[in-house]
C-alpha cells in the first residue's frame, strides 16, 4: 500500500473517496441523501483539514484518513460560521439536523486531554472489502504511538466498532443522531 500525505489539490479526490464510503453510512448518508451534496459537505471538512500535514490518502483515493493533531481544531471560527448557511445551501430546512448533529460530535469530544482526533476515515466503495482502511489507520497510528499520544474517534457505524477495538480503541460513551435513527460510538486509544 503507497500512502502520502494531501495536498490541497487533492481535495476533490479525497471527498469524492468519503462520498463513496459515507454514502450509506446510517449517520451521514441520513444527514446527505444526495451524493453530491454530501461530497461538497466532506470538501468542506477536508479542505478544512489540510492545513496540517495529517490527512493521508493510501493508493490513489482507495482510502482516505483526516486526522486533526493534538492542540488542532476542526474548523476554524471563520469555517463554523459558514456551515449554517453551507448546510442550508444543500439541504435546506433538513440543515438544522444536520448543525444539531455537527454539536453533538463536539458535545462529546473529550476536552482537556490532548490527543490525536481522527475525523474521518473511508475507503472508497469499489476498494471496500481489502483491509485498506485497517491498514491506514495501523500506519497512523504506528506514527502516533512513536510520539506516545493517545488517539480518539467516532464511529458513525456500528458494524466498525469492532475494527476500531482491535486497533486498541476502547467504546467510552455514545450519542444518538438527532432522530433517534442510529447511535454514534465514541472511542479512545490510550497512549502507547
Amino acid at each position: 500500500m503507497e500512502v502520502r500525505i494531501a495536498t490541497e489539490s487533492d481535495t476533490d479526490g479525497v471527498a469524492e473517496t468519503l462520498a463513496s464510503a459515507f454514502e450509506s453510512d446510517p449517520l451521514w448518508g441520513w444527514a446527505f441523501p444526495e451524493r453530491s451534496d454530501l461530497v461538497a459537505w466532506w470538501k468542506f471538512f477536508a479542505g478544512s483539514a489540510l492545513r496540517y500535514p495529517w490527512t493521508f490518502i493510501a493508493d490513489d483515493f482507495a482510502s482516505v484518513a483526516v486526522w486533526i493533531p493534538p492542540g488542532g481544531i476542526e474548523l476554524t471560527a471563520e469555517e463554523e460560521a459558514e456551515m449554517e448557511p453551507l448546510l442550508t445551501g444543500l439541504i435546506g430546512p433538513r440543515a438544522k439536523n444536520v448543525v444539531e448533529l455537527v454539536e453533538a460530535f463536539e458535545g462529546n469530544h473529550p476536552a482537556g486531554r490532548l490527543h490525536y482526533y481522527l475525523s474521518l476515515l473511508g475507503t472508497h466503495t469499489s476498494q471496500s472489502g481489502k483491509g485498506l482502511g485497517m491498514a491506514l489507520l495501523a500506519e497512523n497510528l504506528a506514527t502516533i504511538d512513536s510520539e506516545r499520544a493517545p488517539a480518539y474517534l467516532e464511529s458513525s457505524n456500528p458494524a466498525n466498532n469492532a475494527r476500531y477495538e482491535r486497533q486498541g480503541f476502547n467504546l467510552i460513551g455514545s450519542f444518538d443522531r438527532p432522530d433517534g435513527g442510529a447511535q454514534v460510538s465514541t472511542m479512545w486509544r490510550d497512549a502507547r
